[in-house]
């Protein structure tokens, strides 16, 4: 009985140490560079209702883009869909959204979404990325790469700009 107290005890003792041990990152990013003033980028990135109409990655999300507020987001990576609920961290015009998102428990598998809008020459630089922590990015690192889905979305909110923009590309 004493064996199996120790073995317990060492086990218990043990688990940050692995969890330390495993917890790895990853980090997806992508950019587009859009013919429009921030004012415009910003404005069709946070115009959740119309995400239907254009956004082959993201094709529902509801909620306010503020400070502490959840959202609800669905996304459609390659032929997949999850719903998610993460909470908005930043939500600064013409600047950056980002966002939080977890699976079950903070730690194991978490995700910061974030855009940053860059003023370039000519327009605005999108920076669409996400940093994933957690002591499950080992075991499915492969899985979680979304830079086609990062792409697809960029070019589509870059198109949707700039025509709606009336800016032929």
């Amino acid at each position: 009985m004493q064996k199996e107290i120790v073995i317990l005890a060492t086990t218990v003792a043990l688990l940050p140490i692995a969890a330390v041990a495993l917890h790895r990152e990853q980090r997806v990013e992508r950019s587009v560079d859009i013919a429009a003033p921030a004012e415009d980028v910003w404005a069709t990135l946070t115009d959740f209702a119309a995400y239907p109409q254009w956004n082959p990655f993201i094709p529902e999300i509801s909620g306010t883009p503020a400070q502490g507020e959840k959202l609800r987001v669905r996304i459609t990576p390659g032929d997949g869909d999850m719903t998610f609920t993460p909470t908005v961290l930043a939500a600064e015009p013409r600047r950056e959204l980002r966002w939080l998102g977890r699976v079950l428990l903070p730690g194991l598998l978490d995700g910061t979404h974030s855009f940053t809008l860059t003023t370039i020459p000519g327009g605005v630089r999108l920076a669409q990325s996400e940093t994933f922590t957690g002591v499950l990015v080992p075991f499915v690192g492969g899985a979680i790469d979304a830079g086609d889905d990062f792409d697809a979305m960029n070019e589509a909110l870059r198109d949707r700009v700039e025509s709606t923009a009336g800016i032929a590309r």
